[in-house]
């Protein structure tokens, strides 16, 4: 295992932006629902997936990778802008199909600079599964759609399919990518695993059969956390042993096996058509998920299993393999970090930094705090709005519309949120530090 200081930089961005031909092809695979620690690589002891483990084996894997909103529809919109949530507007999961029509996206950027662009997937801005601007390939379905037998949108025209639809969305990404071409190209890949209802693909219906092992939050008595224990409509938001249950989890962990079998079918047409190693293959869920932690399932919450995500990536003159970073990267980082790979001038609007320079020989200076934030929705009232600010050692969270329930960690000590320090006299001091900070990341990133 690497770490940055071993990582190995042959080309520097004056390289990239030279002839087109040898810009770097970029594939995005997102992946709904997944939190960080569920892969083999990212130390769970019972996950099998090995493709994805390749990435993190010849790439690099990102130690502390983050959502800056922990919910579908508003990160992807961080994803494909680089900007946060607040900024581009897709603040929830409702009807946002307008709007997304109107973001400026990395793709759209790339295919404006030259590259041949290609959607598969899971869009979730809305229903409307009609190609949105920037994108020469288009495969998707409305807002959620099935496991089973999926209806696609291919490129404007609505088709009924057969098959499931994981396999579906791999096969239409390994045609685009053993496609003949002349330019540089961009496939974003958003599958709709491992979002519910956890149907996993025939030939995985069985695994993962063992116990499942929670982690100890999983007990937290939740002392501390009035935001959780509060009552709505009578009952309490959430009780200690609350959250997902043992066959909800071995279900996500089964559909992700179908989406390693997809990742693998991408590697491998990567391979045959010898474009691998110029490849940039970055791996990287929307969100992380609750596996009974505080006693809660779903995400939107600010604890670590709801906005820490896994983020992997491999591409060989740049990143070594077996590098591992430490750094705090956003999902918001991605699309300028897409945009500077290719040599295209990143807008000034964008509020993500490109990665590229952590996997340098050099050790740029980097942020040293990140907002998060949520907005609550009217048909999700539980999860009420929430902002906060995270650096390396604290965590302070702020429940604008309730009185008395923010909550405040000491994450290097307490990484399992389990001690509320709000209201202790020895934290006084740090707690205002971070009031003070997430004005400042609000006022600079309005």
């Amino acid at each position: 295992m690497m770490t940055r200081r071993q990582a190995l930089s042959t080309l520097g961005a004056g390289a990239l932006a030279g002839a087109q031909g040898s810009r770097p092809n970029i594939v995005f695979v997102l992946v709904d629902d997944l939190r960080w620690d569920a892969l083999g690589c990212t130390g769970h002891p019972a996950a099998r997936t090995p493709h994805i483990d390749r990435i993190a084996r010849e790439g690099v894997r990102f130690r502390n990778a983050f959502v800056t909103t922990p919910l579908c529809s508003p990160a992807r919109g961080s994803f494909l802008t680089g900007r946060y949530v607040h900024a581009h507007g897709v603040t929830g999961n409702g009807d946002n199909a307008a709007l997304s029509h109107q973001l400026v996206t990395f793709p759209r950027l790339l295919h404006e600079a030259g590259y041949e662009t290609g959607y598969v997937g899971k869009w979730h801005m809305g229903t409307d599964d009609s190609p949105r601007p920037g994108f020469d390939q288009w495969v998707s379905f409305a807002g959620q759609g099935r496991y089973d037998n999926p209806p696609l949108n291919i490129n404007g025209e609505r088709v009924q399919t057969e098959g499931y639809m994981t396999d579906l969305l791999s096969g239409h990404s390994v045609d685009f990518l053993r496609r003949k071409r002349e330019k540089p190209f961009c496939l974003y890949v958003g599958h709709k695993a491992i979002h519910g209802p956890f149907t996993p693909a025939e030939r995985h219906k069985n695994d993962y059969s063992g116990p499942i092992t929670r982690a100890a939050n999983a007990k937290d008595d939740l002392n501390g956390k009035p935001a959780l224990t509060r009552l709505l409509d009578g009952k309490p938001v959430t009780v200690p042993g609350g959250g997902s249950p043992d066959e909800l989890i071995r279900n996500q962990m089964r559909c992700m096996n179908a989406v390693d079998d997809s990742v693998g079918a991408i590697l491998k047409a990567l391979e045959e058509t010898r474009q691998l190693d110029n490849t940039l293959v970055l791996f990287t869920s929307d969100n992380g998920y609750f596996w009974g932690e505080h006693g809660l399932g779903d995400k939107r919450w600010a604890y670590e299993e709801s906005i820490r995500i896994p983020m992997l990536a491999r591409l060989p003159s740049r990143i070594a393999a077996g590098s591992v970073l430490s750094e705090d990267v956003l999902n918001i980082d991605v699309a300028p970090t897409m945009l500077d790979l290719a040599g295209v001038r990143i807008p000034a609007n964008v509020q993500g930094r490109s990665m590229l320079p952590l996997l340098g020989t050099r050790q740029p200076r980097w942020r040293e705090s990140f907002l998060i934030e949520y907005f609550e929705e009217k048909n999700f009232l539980r999860t009420p709005s929430w902002q906060g600010v995270r650096t390396p050692a604290w965590k302070y969270v702020r429940y604008a519309g309730l009185e008395g329930m923010d909550e405040l960690y000491h994450l290097e000590s307490d990484p399992l949120e389990m001690r509320n320090l709000i209201g202790e006299p020895g934290a006084k001091a740090t707690l205002e530090k971070l009031k003070k900070e997430l004005a400042r990341l609000l006022k600079t990133t309005a």
